[in-house]
């Protein structure tokens, strides 16, 4: 098992709350690692029909079996179970009794809201960071390798070419979880949706647009979309609002939470083909952007990204807002620094009164120190 950076904030979260609820995608390894940090619980799977048909019968039956807890997997397949466990967990002190895991965070969050509040802690699981493959000595020289591979662990772990196990995995998650959040009838559409936002990464969200191309109604458009995001396959940075130049863009770009996905929807199937492709930049960002997700999601820190953009082009591919303490980031594939590469910074912050952290990630491996106080990081060494 290659080691969790999130094991640490797992286990203090589990003597600290009577409940711990784990969420991220399918297969990012939120059974494997709870198993590992709990070996003595007993692990309960709502994916086997007869546990589930058991915890919808006779949820309070299926719940007085593990007087010393359980890891409760997949719960989001029975929401039911959230009202029993409010009591159960009330009228216990012990700490980390339930450890939840759900790969649909919109039921799961709902469920939680309604009935665990105060109850139980949260945890976001997104798959492998390149932290994590630098420290299990897993992590490659080029990036293109990981932008295809992804960071699913199986792909990782098992050696799997990507384009076949992505390809069943978008399959799977399609006929399940979509199934399960909405009576979509339409999958062909669906897919087609998803094959559009892959075509449309590090660009701004244009629902009239998708909806055209699509052939579908703009509501349908975001209540798909909203699918998508709960269910941890696409990501939207938000834009930066509080700033001095009001003529700036308010609408949110569409990245994907994994790389691999998106190739697999871009029909990219080898790291020759991302040299080449139309959508080698985007991808580069992508990957920059999902390990700044997970670097935080892993500490337990809230998503607090952002990019800013203003009506006459000027461009900062993520903004990071600490209290008020700004962090701005481009991200650049090329593996040559350039002077065009520090434009959008620098012109951001010149505008802003107040000293901005300034951060280039590009595809080389030199670190610099620039004299306009410009941290350049590699790719690989992104802290």
């Amino acid at each position: 098992m290659i080691k969790r950076t999130a094991e640490a904030r797992l286990i203090k979260l589990a003597k600290t709350f009577r409940s711990v609820a784990v969420v991220g995608p399918r297969q990012s390894g939120k059974t494997t690692l709870c198993r590992a940090i709990f070996p003595q619980k007993p692990y309960v799977s709502l994916e086997n029909p007869d546990t589930l048909e058991f915890a919808t019968a006779d949820p309070r039956g299926l719940l007085s079996q593990y007087k010393n807890g359980a890891i409760l997997d997949e719960i989001q397949r029975a929401p039911h179970l959230f009202s029993y466990l409010q009591q159960v967990l009330d009228e216990t002190k012990k700490k980390g009794l339930f450890i939840l895991t759900g790969s649909n965070n919109f039921l799961l969050q709902e469920n939680i809201t309604q009935t665990l509040s105060g109850r139980i802690a949260y945890l976001q699981l997104l798959p492998l960071s390149l932290q994590e493959l630098k420290e299990s000595k897993k992590i490659k020289a080029n990036y293109g390798w990981h932008i295809l591979s992804g960071g699913y662990p199986e792909v990782i772990a098992k050696k799997i070419n990507p384009a076949d196990w992505y390809a069943g995995y978008i399959t799977t998650y399609v006929e399940r979880d979509v199934r399960q959040l909405k009576n979509i009838s339409n999958l062909s559409q669906f897919i087609k949706l998803l094959r559009l936002c892959a075509g449309r990464t590090g660009q701004l969200l244009n629902l009239t647009a998708l909806s055209n191309d699509c052939g579908i109604d703009q509501k349908t458009v975001a209540a798909w979309l909203s699918v998508l995001q709960s269910s941890y396959i696409i990501y939207l940075l938000k834009p930066y609002h509080n700033n001095f130049n009001k003529r700036i863009m308010k609408t949110a770009k569409l990245y994907f939470y994994d790389t691999g996905v998106a190739c697999s929807l871009l029909s990219i199937s080898n790291t020759k083909q991302i040299t080449t492709h139309a959508a080698k930049g985007p991808l580069f960002e992508n990957l920059m952007l999902s390990e700044l997700l997970k670097q935080r999601f892993n500490a337990g820190a809230a998503d607090n990204l952002y990019y800013w953009r203003d009506k006459t082009g000027n461009e900062v591919d993520v903004l990071i807002d600490n209290a008020g303490k700004l962090t701005a980031i481009e991200m650049k594939a090329g593996e040559t620094v350039s002077t065009d590469f520090f434009k959008g910074i620098e012109y951001f912050s010149s505008l802003k009164t107040g000293k901005v952290e300034k951060l280039l990630l590009y595809g080389g491996n030199q670190e610099q120190k620039r004299s306009n106080g410009t941290f350049v990081q590699p790719w690989n060494k992104l802290a």
